[in-house]
């Protein structure tokens, strides 16, 4: 994996200027509504994770696996193909990249309601855009739980997804920044239950 002091320092720059263009959504929470211990918990991860044996991610994908909530944490394997994406953290223990282990505890200790059936995994080596089909696709498989901030869970998914790319038309009507309008499209992708 590079490391950002191995690198010249033009390319540095070039990487520490992409953050300052990322939107501030400060120390509130993501979502209002009922405490974490009435919420259902799902995982929605772009660390490349899939069952064992199930089709692994390739260059360019912008699919996603469905990841049931009952998976033994040995039955999950990583095929991330970003030679930047940094394994070792996933291989000593795959809660670092997927917490399933302590959204279980969690659940046990009541500190949230329930863990959704299914948890679903992207590899997020592709370009963002590429993404909004099949995110629309899993905000449509999500929706069936209701999202919390009023906007559909497929335009919240859309909307989110194709932000980087070209300038999407915000679903919200009052004209908020593109950044407050990321914000609350999380709102529904963060916490749908």
């Amino acid at each position: 994996m590079a490391r950002l002091t191995d690198l010249p320092e033009w390319d540095q720059r070039r990487h520490l200027d992409r953050i300052k263009a990322l939107p501030d959504f400060g120390p509130s929470p993501f979502v209002p509504g009922p405490p974490l211990g009435k919420r259902r918990v799902a995982i929605v991860t772009t660390a490349g994770i899939h069952l064992r044996g199930a089709r692994p991610f390739e260059v360019g994908s912008a699919d996603y696996r469905t990841i049931p909530g009952n998976v033994p944490a040995g039955d999950l394997v990583m095929s991330h193909i970003s030679v930047n994406y940094d394994r070792t953290g996933f291989q000593e223990d795959l809660n670092v990249a997927f917490p399933l282990d302590r959204l279980r505890e969690l659940r046990t200790e009541g500190v949230i309601g329930a863990i959704s059936d299914f948890h679903y995994s992207f590899m997020g080596a592709s370009p963002i855009q590429s993404f909004e089909p099949k995110a629309r696709e899993l905000a449509g498989l999500m929706k069936k739980e209701g999202g919390v901030s009023g906007l559909t869970m497929e335009d919240a998914a859309g909307f989110a997804a194709s932000y980087l790319g070209p300038s999407p038309d915000s679903p919200y009507a009052d004209g908020l920044s593109a950044g407050a309008a990321l914000k609350r499209a999380c709102d529904d992708l963060k916490a749908y239950y």
